[in-house]
């Protein structure tokens, strides 16, 4: 219990300072619709499912739990809509956000193979905390007034994104969540801050170089811009084989390193899954983190469909 109790108020102050407070995702680039609602497809008739679960810092008690779905699919050549959900716990329900919002992206043909699609997020943001029997030492309730009162808070948000795209390349820009939110309870009349909610930015880009017939490299990376905190890097690189498998690895710089695994199970089913090793002074307190991602494709008509394969 002690060790949780750590590892909350590691992250509350964390909350507290102008530091990165949004979710890692080592597989970012099989997570696009959650991070860019500009994301598109393109692929008429089909209803693009997707979800991911993350486990960060296995062995820590109460270690961050996210996860996410989606689900997008083209109503023309122009328009394509979705959903998308984030729910992330923190110390086994000591702290849960739920961010629940509708994805609206609207697409340009700039030529035969490109696109420039421009997207919108709206919806809310939902964010509970659970201090009941917080102890700051064994036999010692709380007496930190930011624990004395939970906090349950509901607020709308919106995002924004753009994305250009062919079938071998992309580049991203987005903010998923631009309001700012201050999270505060109340005690004995007095206000006291919980934190607040900084504005994160996603730069992200992708390309696939065909090697030969049945090897295909597939490098990405992805940059993370928040207000009084350092750039967040991550680069990644994946080889392709026969359009079926999946092998790469990854780096985020001054945290982890990974590797990452997917398998076209069915030309509609693909499974992910990635393991990180913490670099940083946290490593001797975990075992490392675990991401598993599944996509699928639904043929909303029934009748099968042509298309080329699609990288990204």
């Amino acid at each position: 219990m002690k060790k949780l109790i750590l590892f909350v108020f590691f992250f509350l102050s964390i909350l507290k300072a102008t530091a990165q407070q949004e979710p890692h995702f080592t597989q970012y680039m099989s997570n696009m619709s959650v991070i860019n609602p500009a994301y598109a497809t393109g692929t008429p008739s089909v209803l693009n499912l997707g979800t991911l679960y993350r486990y960060q810092w296995a062995g820590i008690k109460g270690a961050p739990k996210t996860m996410t779905l989606f689900a997008h699919t083209p109503i023309n050549d122009k328009i394509e809509t979705g959903i998308s959900l984030v729910s992330d716990d923190i110390g086994d329900g000591a702290k849960k956000e739920t961010n629940v919002f509708a994805d609206f992206a609207y697409i340009l043909q700039l030529d035969e193979t490109q696109k420039l699609s421009f997207g919108l997020k709206a919806g809310f943001s939902n964010i509970s905390t659970n201090f009941n029997g917080f102890q700051l030492n064994s036999g010692d309730v709380s007496t930190d007034l930011a624990f004395e009162e939970n906090v349950n808070e509901t607020t709308p948000n919106i995002g924004v994104g753009a994305y250009y795209f062919t079938d071998n390349y992309y580049v991203g820009l987005s903010v998923p969540n631009i309001l700012k939110s201050e999270h505060s309870g109340a005690s004995n009349g007095q206000i006291n801050s919980f934190g607040s909610r900084k504005v994160h930015g996603y730069l992200t880009g992708g390309y696939v170089f065909d090697i030969n017939e049945n090897f295909k490299l597939k490098p990405a990376a992805m940059a993370i811009f928040v207000e009084g905190s350092p750039v967040s890097v991550d680069l990644t690189a994946n080889v392709l084989y026969n359009e079926k498998f999946e092998l790469g690895a990854a780096y985020r710089f001054g945290d982890a390193v990974s590797v990452l695994m997917n398998v076209n199970v069915t030309p509609n089913l693909k499974i992910g899954y990635s393991y990180d090793y913490t670099t940083s002074n946290l490593s001797q307190f975990n075992s490392g983190s675990h991401e598993i991602v599944l996509l699928y494709n639904l043929n909303l008509l029934g009748k099968g469909y042509d298309k080329s394969p699609r990288f990204f």
